[in-house]
């Protein structure tokens, strides 16, 4: 099994390893915060509530998921979309996937555009997040679904630090964080 190394906390790293839809919710949480606390959300989320399964996520009242939201430290700067957020993607893997989120990309043998598409389902997941996922599971967990590196672009080149996919220890997320921010220099300048 690979562990994977995204937050710097060896316990919140270990559950993303081995917990499928603690790995989405990390995923789910990576806007608008750093990389590392948002993937660590997941692990807070369990200690505060008890579980990440998405069963118990689903049940829980929003008002309280709101309440270990805003928790000191916080999950996440934005609590309260955040927090519902995530109770809509628990839904969705409950209600579509039988609880397992792993079935996402597992369940009939999907080839990466599918698993794709699957992930686009996905409450809060867009193209570009759904990209940044299948790249991670491809590049770091072993997925093996055909066609996933041309599914997802240039986040599925070797050696391109464009994101989370790429993070493995503190010297890949200092490259990542280097070319996000040259992204947006780029962005950000007059064109010509």
């Amino acid at each position: 099994m690979t562990t994977l190394n995204i937050t710097g906390d060896a316990a919140a790293d270990e559950l993303l390893s081995t917990d499928a839809f603690a790995l989405l919710v990390g995923m789910l949480l990576d806007q608008q915060v750093a990389m590392e606390t948002a993937f660590a959300g997941p692990l807070k989320i369990q200690q505060r509530v008890g579980s990440i399964k998405p069963d118990t996520i689903a049940a829980v009242d929003p008002d309280h998921l709101v309440d270990v939201f805003k928790q000191t430290p916080a999950v996440h700067r934005y609590p309260g979309s955040m927090a519902g957020r995530v109770q809509a993607l628990a839904g969705a893997v409950r209600d579509d996937w039988g609880s397992d989120a792993a079935a996402i990309w597992t369940q009939g043998d999907p080839d990466g555009p599918e698993v794709l598409r699957r992930l686009k389902a996905l409450p809060g997941f867009g193209d570009q997040k759904a990209k940044i996922f299948l790249a991670l599971l491809g590049k770091q967990l072993g997925v093996e679904a055909s066609g996933w590196r041309e599914a997802v672009g240039h986040y599925g080149e070797d050696g391109c630090f464009a994101s989370v996919a790429d993070i493995t220890d503190a010297e890949s997320l200092a490259k990542v964080r280097a070319t996000k921010q040259a992204a947006k220099a780029g962005a950000k300048a007059p064109k010509a």
